[in-house]
């Protein structure tokens, strides 16, 4: 018998989904196509496992048979699917042809590569999976420099855990400042110091060009010609949904898979869910937003069409260094920053012409006021 619904993708999002559905429906046939071995583990902890000495099977949560066993569901492991066949209900895997009622992609997203040139862009690693996570540790040993691509969200959390386990980081960026599309200029600067104290060397507003192979490891070049050296490369600068086999079969996307408010695609027997989702304009490659995403999709699935919302929900940046909460405003939100910075913090507002707060930056000790801000905001959606 086919499954009634089939999930493509054992990520957050694709087990969000699955449990939020068994909490509604115990018996409704499911099954999970993942690329990878089918246990389950927290992507967000990748970026800071080095310093708690967790391994690759450390960071796993559940092995794949207790998980299928919690859930009552077929996971097809190590499976890639190669085509979506919506017209027929179906998709082809490498596995075999696989019928649904529903299908619900939760692809995910992919690191974005940059135009680098040299003998040693072979070597530059991104962090996106667990087998990402596992061949990077192996690079890592031995390994003393490392030079970061990217000071954004990730970046700066992988840079915060190298330097506690002891690595020496370099992190390049183009922007002029750490977290530049989350922090106003005053608590990224705050931000900055803090993490330079913690020994990470910022470079701003520069571009890495060309990465070569040396004797001693890799010689990383900037637009001006200058020239630095490393033992490994770690890409971080940012992610693209995951769109390929959706356009290929006719699917409308954009930045991600386009969706309406019940997260149907444009064919409304195929969901998505995740970071490949574009809704409203927005993609949002967060916890919160897939939580809220998979509680609705789940209702809808079982028959109460139920909408997405999304409340405002603060990012928590995992650096100990500089303890550091987001909420950014709404899409589209007029207004400016209102920064005030102490000796221990920074607590900046995004206010509209009238004062009302419509987001906040935290950093350091004014990450306490996180709980009580976070009740003022306006809805995301």
């Amino acid at each position: 018998m086919s499954p009634a619904i089939v999930i493509l993708g054992s990520g957050l999002a694709g087990i969000s989904v699955a449990r939020e559905l068994r909490k509604l429906d115990k018996e409704v046939p499911l099954t999970i196509v993942t690329a990878d071995d089918g246990g389950f583990y927290s992507k967000p902890s990748l970026s800071n496992a080095l310093a708690a000495g967790k391994s690759a099977p450390q960071l796993v949560l559940t092995q794949r048979e207790a998980l299928a066993a919690q859930l009552n569901v077929e996971i097809r492991s190590h499976t890639r699917v190669t085509r979506l066949l919506p017209g027929e209900h179906a998709v082809e895997t490498d596995g075999g042809r696989l019928e649904y009622r529903r299908l619900v992609l939760a692809f995910g997203a992919q690191p974005i590569r940059l135009p680098i040139e040299g003998s040693g862009v072979g070597e530059i690693l991104s962090v996106n999976s667990l087998t990402d996570y596992a061949a990077f540790r192996a690079r890592l040993a031995g390994a003393k420099r490392v030079a970061i691509l990217g000071g954004g969200l990730i970046g700066c959390e992988f840079a915060n855990d190298l330097r506690i386990a002891g690595n020496d980081v370099e992190v390049f960026d183009l922007a002029p400042q750490a977290l530049g599309r989350l922090l106003p200029a005053q608590a990224a600067a705050f931000f900055r110091t803090r993490l330079e104290a913690a020994g990470v060397r910022f470079y701003f507003d520069t571009s890495i060009v060309r990465v070569e192979r040396s004797e001693d490891g890799l010689v990383l070049t900037d637009t001006q010609g200058k020239n630095f050296s490393a033992d490994l490369v770690l890409s971080a600068v940012g992610l693209k949904s995951e769109t390929e086999l959706a356009r290929a079969v006719g699917l409308k996307a954009n930045r991600g898979v386009v969706t309406d408010m019940l997260l149907a695609t444009s064919d409304p027997d195929v969901f998505a869910v995740g970071d490949c989702v574009e809704l409203q304009g927005l993609v949002l490659p967060f916890v919160l937003p897939i939580m809220q995403q998979a509680r609705a999709l789940a209702k809808t699935l079982t028959g109460t069409p139920t909408t997405v919302s999304y409340p405002a929900m603060p990012v928590v940046v995992k650096t100990p260094a500089c303890p550091t909460v987001v909420c950014p405003p709404p899409s589209g939100a007029v207004g400016t920053w209102c920064e005030e910075v102490e000796p221990a913090g920074v607590r900046a507002l995004f206010e509209d012409a009238d004062g009302k707060p419509l987001g906040f930056s935290l950093v350091g000790e004014a990450v306490k006021e996180k709980q009580a801000l976070a009740a003022q905001m306006p809805a995301w959606l």
